[in-house]
Formats: C-alpha cells, sequence, structure tokens
C-alpha cells in the first residue's frame, strides 16, 4: 500500500512506485534537490552551447519524425517549440483521472530530470507548481501511441494554452493559473520535444495500475484464506515441504500467508480432514496466486528502472564524445509488455475468485443455504452478485488481449513500428480496478456465509478482525436487500489497503 502520510518527495535520486503513489493519489509535496538542479542547468547549458556553435540536432533545429530533414533557423526555434505542443494535442475523449495526470507530471519531471534533455530549470519548475497547487491540466485519455498526445495536452497548459481543473472547475490555461498565482512561460529550444516524447504517460498510468494489482493480490491472498476457511477446506495443500518439492518463491510465499493467517482459526483446525481434497480453486491458491504476484514483481521491477531513466529522444551526451544521440527509447515495450502480463495474471486471480464464489452461494458446494440466505425463492440472496462477477471478469478477458502484439504505422512511415504501452497501461487499470470489484463479491459472500457456521467454531483472529470491520457497516443477510453500496465499501477496503492494513497489524507483515 502507498504511504499516505509521505507529505514530502524530493526528486534526485531514485524514485519507488510508494513515491510515485503518493505524489499521484495522495498529493505528497514535490521538491528538488540540488543534484537534480544542476543535472537540469548542466545539460541546458549544453544545448545552448551547441546551438551557438551551429550543430543540427533532431528536435532542436530540426523538423519531427518525417519532418526530420527540414532545417530550422534559430529566430524560428521557439515557434517550433510551441507548434510541437499545438499540433500534438489530438488525444480525444473523456479526460484521464486527476490521478492520472499528476503521475504523468511527474514522470515527466523525471525523465528531463536526468540531465540528458537541455531543458531549463524553470520550465520543470512549472510542472513542480501546478502539482504543488493543485493545478490539473485537462488530457483526453484516448488516442495515444504511447507519447505525444496526451502529454500535448499536458504541456500546453504551461504555456497558457489548452484546459485545466483548479478545485474541481475547468478553466482556460491562463484563468487556472493565474488563479495558483502562476503566469504561463515560453519554451526555449528543444523544450517542446522533450515535454512530450518519452515514456512517460504508459509508466505513469501504468503505475498506479501496477500498485493497485500488487495490493489486489496480497488482499487476494486474505479473501481466499478467508474462503477456504468458511468452505472447510483443508490447510495440508499448503504444507511447506509441498511448496519446497516445487521451489517458486512467490507460490512458498502465498502459502505462507494462508498458513499465518489460518494458524489460529478453529474452524480450520476441524476441517483439515473434513475432505482428502478440496476443489482447485482453493488448494492451488499457493500455485495460482503465486505465478500472479511473480509476473507483478517481475513488472515492477521493470518499472523501477523506466521511472528512474531518461526515456527522451534525442538525448544530449556530455563530453568530448557528446552530442544529440537519437534513438528510440521512448519507446514503450518495456512497460507495455509488463502490462500486458500484468492483466493476464490479475485475471487468473479473478478468475478463482469467482469460482471461490460459485462455491460459497451453492448450496451443493458449501452445505450453506442457496446462495446464503434464509427462505430462498422468495429471497434471492446472493445470487445475483455473481452474475456480476461473471460480467466482469469477461470484461477483464478481453482487455487481457495484449496491446503491445499490434502495431499501426504512423508519422509516413518513419515509426513503421509502435510499441502501443500506452494502451497497456489503459486498460491495466481498468483490470485493476475490476479485479477489486470481483474480491469485494467474494468477501461479501464470506462475510454473510459466517452467519451459518457453528457458533461454536471461531475462525481465525485475522478473519475476525476483517469480519468486525465489516460488520461496523454492512449488516449481515437475513432477506434481500440493496446490495450495491456494500459491494462499493467492499470495494473501497481492498482499494485502500485497509483490509492488508488490519491483518497485518493483527499478524505482522504478510509476503
Amino acid at each position: 500500500m502507498a504511504d499516505q502520510g509521505m507529505k514530502k518527495v524530493a526528486l534526485g535520486n531514485a524514485i519507488t512506485l510508494e513515491m510515485l503513489v503518493s505524489i499521484a493519489r495522495y498529493g505528497a509535496h514535490v521538491d528538488f534537490s540540488d543534484d537534480y538542479r544542476q543535472r537540469v542547468e548542466r545539460s541546458c547549458q549544453l544545448v545552448n552551447k551547441w546551438i551557438d556553435e551551429g550543430r543540427i540536432m533532431y528536435g532542436v533545429n530540426t523538423g519531427f519524425g518525417a519532418l526530420s530533414t527540414q532545417i530550422i533557423s534559430r529566430d524560428q526555434t521557439a515557434l517550433l517549440q510551441k507548434n510541437i505542443l499545438l499540433s500534438h494535442a489530438t488525444s480525444v475523449g473523456e479526460p484521464l483521472d486527476e490521478e492520472c495526470v499528476r503521475a504523468i507530471m511527474l514522470m515527466v519531471l523525471q525523465n528531463l530530470g536526468q540531465g540528458y534533455s537541455g531543458v531549463r530549470i524553470s520550465t520543470l519548475e512549472m510542472y513542480r507548481q501546478c502539482l504543488n497547487c493543485g493545478v490539473i491540466p485537462f488530457a483526453p485519455r484516448e488516442g495515444s501511441v504511447g507519447y505525444l498526445s496526451v502529454e500535448a495536452h499536458i504541456a500546453l497548459v504551461m504555456i497558457g494554452e489548452g484546459k485545466a481543473y483548479v478545485n474541481g472547475e475547468l478553466l482556460p490555461a491562463k484563468e487556472a493559473l493565474r488563479k495558483a498565482g502562476l503566469e504561463p512561460i515560453g519554451l526555449s529550444a528543444k523544450e517542446g520535444l522533450a515535454l512530450i516524447s518519452g515514456t512517460t504517460s504508459p509508466t505513469a498510468i501504468g503505475a498506479l495500475a501496477l500498485s493497485d494489482m500488487l495490493q489486489a493480490a496480497k488482499a487476494a491472498d486474505i479473501i481466499g484464506a478467508m474462503a477456504l476457511e468458511v468452505l472447510r477446506g483443508t490447510t495440508r495443500a499448503f504444507d511447506d515441504r509441498l511448496m519446497t518439492a516445487r521451489p517458486h518463491e512467490q507460490q512458498r510465499n502465498t502459502a505462507a500467508n494462508l498458513r499465518k493467517i489460518l494458524e489460529d482459526s478453529m474452524i480450520a483446525k476441524q476441517s483439515i480432514d473434513h475432505r482428502l481434497q478440496d476443489a482447485l480453486s482453493l488448494r492451488a491458491i499457493p500455485q495460482l496466486h503465486g505465478a500472479a504476484k511473480k509476473t507483478l514483481l517481475d513488472a515492477l521491477a521493470t518499472f523501477e528502472v523506466e521511472m528512474n531513466a531518461c526515456s527522451d529522444n534525442p538525448i544530449l551526451w556530455p563530453g568530448e564524445d557528446g552530442g544529440a544521440i537519437s534513438g528510440s527509447n521512448c519507446d514503450s515495450s518495456f512497460v507495455g509488455i509488463e502490462l500486458d502480463s500484468a492483466c493476464i495474471g490479475v485475471t487468473a486471480i479473478a478468475k478463482m475468485s469467482e469460482r471461490r464464489n460459485n462455491r460459497l452461494i451453492h448450496s451443493h458446494l458449501s452445505d450453506y443455504p442457496a446462495f446464503l440466505v434464509q427462505n430462498a425463492g422468495l429471497n434471492s440472496g446472493l445470487m445475483i452478485p455473481q452474475y456480476s462477477q461473471a460480467g466482469l471478469l469477461n470484461d477483464m478477458k478481453l482487455l487481457s488481449h495484449p496491446a503491445t502484439v499490434d502495431g499501426i504505422p504512423t508519422c509516413a512511415d518513419q515509426e513503421d513500428y509502435v510499441a502501443m504501452g500506452y494502451n497497456s497501461a489503459k486498460k491495466a487499470r481498468e483490470v485493476a480496478q475490476k479485479l477489486e470489484y470481483v474480491l469485494s463479491i467474494e468477501l461479501l459472500s464470506i462475510y454473510n456465509a459466517h452467519q451459518f457456521v457453528d457458533s461454536e467454531l471461531k475462525p481465525g483472529s485475522a478473519s475476525t478482525t476483517v469480519l468486525e470491520r465489516i460488520e461496523k457497516s454492512i449488516p449481515k443477510m437475513t432477506e434481500d436487500t440493496y446490495l450495491y453500496p456494500y459491494i462499493e465499501q467492499l470495494k473501497d477496503f481492498i482499494h485502500s489497503g485497509e483490509i492488508i492494513s488490519v491483518v497485518e497489524e493483527k499478524l505482522g507483515k504478510l509476503l
């Protein structure tokens, strides 16, 4: 879970996923370290020196993409940088969520703050001030292939063009800046291109999705253990000897989590020989959750490199062998492929959750009343939330088709291959949210199933803590009731990380 108590983050050294979330989601204040400022200023001096020497540099004094052979005179440099923002701000549709825009702005600061981009510190100060003052550029979410369009909408606000939100109100950019006590800036050589180049939007949006996925995967261990407990499954399947025979670290860690959660459960102790073998949705939790978590942790390692890298194009390399080096660090394959894999991994967690929920509400499989309600027939009980799971899961399966296998040429075939990492990030965010809903529905069934458990059989202390927390706002179902608010509450319980916090306060850190 992101550290909601993190109030300030100074950029300059490597940032973590938690730091990104604390800034994007929880509004932590952003500062620049001395090292950060010095890197940026050295690079800015370098580009000015090379312009004075008359060097031809892509995107500095040439056109862009297929127009890179067009030389731009020095007196038109500033207009070139403004024009690239105006012409590239073409993403369409509904705006990105505030936290996504904030994360992208942070990734722009990280990208250009590595000291290879030639931008001025005053330009980056505008991004920093907008983050700290709550100026949120309007940036439509549809129609990006991994860079340029979304970033251009954001950058326009810095020069007084486009639109931005202040305190939830959408205003023309100049007015929004004025409300925050800021004035538009002009752009210098290379700055327009630098502000929109790189993997900033797929990395930013994908990082938020990955954070939610990692958290939901840990919550799934808790919910899966609670489902096995109330369904009187056997913990023999989580024996560490069994895990050692197939030594995948995340499988073994997941089994350790399940044993820890159920260690003091009277229900689990009495149920250990209740069945010789459980259904796969119960006994294979370590194997499936473990595989998914390995995929997510692989993605995390990739993201922590990308979040602290320069994905600008071209980069400005200092020294005797230096110069403007044009390549394709702006390609989003690393984050895109990881996010496509992450979507597959957490969709697998969701499909297992739905199957456990089915067992809970199916009287022939659970030995509880049909749909966990008395007087079934007159009451539908928890029949229909499983339909919601089915619909959500169908969406997740569709969204698990990889975006990065596609590539539609752009820029008159100068970009004849396109990574499509942005769409991987965009759908990963949807998949993460749908997983939280699928898990919340399973948790609702677990909670209601406990009213039918022998009162002398006590659940474990972790389960008890979760159940008591739910009971504060959600009544046990004795007859049909309006379920939507309860599903939303449980989704928030998972999304906020509170379910993990209450269990870890009781048991210590889960793996």
